[in-house]
């Protein structure tokens, strides 16, 4: 049974982080945020130590790890806003713990150079939640394009709606500065997923780049994909609307589609348990999709070719 601590418990995704700690027989000993609307830590540990102070929380975990292996803090999962989840793998790799870290690893690709460094220093792992390549659609179609080839590069359109209320740009992920942008905070499930099903990017065009909305074209190694995402209410397909849904993700290759909207919050155990098994994605499996959604946030504007 390994010692878990979480940072960001009280984020929109930490009951994820906290199921799968407990579905794979761990237990969490810790846990830290700024904000003390934690109750959902009772449907998980409640025997758990609680800080709302960083500083704390940091203490607490050097404390135990000089009392020895047994009472050592083995992962930090952390959950926390984007920007600060480079300083936060670094706390983790200090007092000697494997950083289990939510998407996107970094906001800015030469981070993760440092963090290569102080996972050498300390001989710990920093790991990256990259769930959907758990997803076994995806990663049977990942399967046929590595047996067979394609001759030629597929046409691929790849559309990404999810619905986000006015709230959003209130919050810290509405700033670009902390988010790293739409591209970087909600797109970098897509970029990820296309990279690792189609292979490399050879040429990026960016054609919109709105607070609601960003779209592109991307040639791959094996597809070319114009993608569009988007966290307006108003681009959800009709029926999507009319059947109350919320999110609408698919992947469409000529007559083919593959609608990964389902599946897509469930996985983090799967994560979890390919980690702790002595797996899971690192520094340089997150390094390229980085790499692209910072090229969607900064690399100009072009007009569509065909326009």
């Amino acid at each position: 049974m390994a010692n878990f601590a979480l940072l960001g418990v009280g984020g929109f995704v930490a009951p994820r982080h906290l199921a799968a700690i407990r579905e794979t027989g761990n237990r969490l000993v810790a846990a830290c945020d700024p904000y003390d609307s934690v109750g959902v830590m009772d449907n998980y540990f409640p025997d758990a130590r609680f800080f709302t102070e960083v500083e704390r929380f940091d203490r607490f975990l050097e404390k135990r790890r000089r009392e020895g292996v047994m009472n050592a803090v083995d992962y930090v999962s952390i959950c926390t806003p984007n920007y600060l989840h480079d300083a936060h793998v670094r706390l983790a790799l200090r007092v000697n713990a494997n950083a289990i870290c939510e998407k996107p690893l970094v906001i800015n690709p030469w981070n993760l150079d440092q963090l290569q460094s102080l996972e050498r220093e300390h001989d710990a792992k920093v790991r990256t939640v990259l769930q959907l390549r758990y997803l076994p659609s995806l990663i049977a179609l990942k399967e046929s394009i590595r047996t067979n080839p394609p001759k030629t590069k597929k046409d691929v359109v790849l559309s990404y709606m999810t619905r986000r209320g006015r709230w959003y740009h209130q919050s810290w992920k509405g700033s670009e500065e902390k988010s790293g942008g739409l591209a970087m905070n909600i797109g970098i499930h897509l970029f990820d997923m296309m990279l690792w099903v189609f292979g490399p990017l050879e040429h990026l065009e960016i054609h919109a780049r709105e607070p609601e909305r960003v779209s592109g074209v991307m040639e791959l190694q094996h597809a070319n994909v114009r993608w569009f995402l988007s966290i307006d209410e108003s681009d959800l397909p009709e029926h999507v609307k009319a059947e109350g849904g919320h999110a609408h993700r698919s992947i469409l290759m000529g007559d083919e589609e593959i609608e990964f909207s389902s599946g897509f919050r469930d996985l983090h155990t799967t994560v979890y348990e390919e980690i702790l098994g002595g797996g899971g994605h690192g520094l340089e499996d997150a390094r390229p999709s980085i790499e692209l959604a910072y090229a969607v946030r900064t690399q100009p504007i072009e007009r569509p070719r065909d326009s």
